[in-house]
């Protein structure tokens, strides 16, 4: 593509026809691929100074520029190149977050981790460790033990807990005190917070198994008990 010079006013002072395109927004279709990446901030602020120099060649002497409006857009323009330059970073940050992380849940790959979950198993006389995370401080806590059956077979009172996590120690006996069968139950957390009905998120465990690509990047980890929880879900390594 051939380049031409358009002088300005009377004066001998040229602008390039390519400067007169980005002016007029009327670059050719000959130029896209470079004017895709003329769209950067640095490249915007070359043109931006070019069309100032321009501008201040060519003024009319007896009404020059005002100053002030020089100053800020130069503020403006520098502005932009800020923005550019901080997005660059944080995206830069956030891969090497997310690598950290996928490192990290690699590293618990065979531990016990308390997640979200509701279902716990009775085995003997014993049960798998469970606990409640609350997201404010409870006057009182009470997790409710289910059957197969949709039966309250047992209520824990926790009593008064902190925002946190809670795990529970609790031998599986019914309400009357006698052991409960073996097999799978359910439990769910109520309570009062902040002086109203509440509830807290029920914790189950789980061996990590391996680990997953969850949403947006971030890792999962899949669990022996059959849930995949993100990370970030999991409460406590036991």
């Amino acid at each position: 593509m051939s380049s031409s010079n358009t002088t300005i006013g009377g004066s001998t002072a040229t602008v390039s026809q390519q400067l007169l395109d980005t002016m007029n927004g009327t670059s050719s279709s000959s130029s896209s691929s470079s004017s895709t990446s003329g769209t950067s901030a640095s490249s915007l602020q070359n043109t931006f100074l070019q069309l100032l120099v321009a501008q201040l060649q060519n003024q009319d002497p007896t009404n020059p520029m005002d100053s002030s409006q020089m100053t800020s857009q130069l503020a403006e323009i520098n502005t932009v190149t800020g923005i550019s330059q901080l997005n660059t970073s944080l995206s830069s940050l956030a891969t090497q977050l997310e690598a950290g992380q996928s490192s990290q849940a690699a590293m618990l790959i065979g531990s016990t981790v308390l997640a979200p979950g509701s279902s716990i198993t009775v085995s003997g006389g014993k049960t798998s460790e469970f606990g409640v995370q609350l997201a404010a401080a409870a006057s009182d806590m009470k997790v409710n033990v289910v059957n197969s059956a949709g039966k309250i077979v047992n209520t824990i009172d926790l009593g008064a807990q902190p925002a946190g996590t809670v795990p529970i120690s609790w031998t599986p006996v019914d309400s009357t005190g006698a052991t409960l069968p073996d097999g799978t139950y359910t439990i769910s957390a109520t309570g009062t917070v902040n002086g109203a009905s509440g509830t807290g998120t029920t914790l189950t465990a789980g061996t990590v198994q391996s680990v997953v690509q969850g949403t947006g990047g971030a890792p999962s980890v899949v669990l022996s008990n059959g849930n995949t929880e993100p990370l970030t879900s999991v409460a406590a390594i036991l």
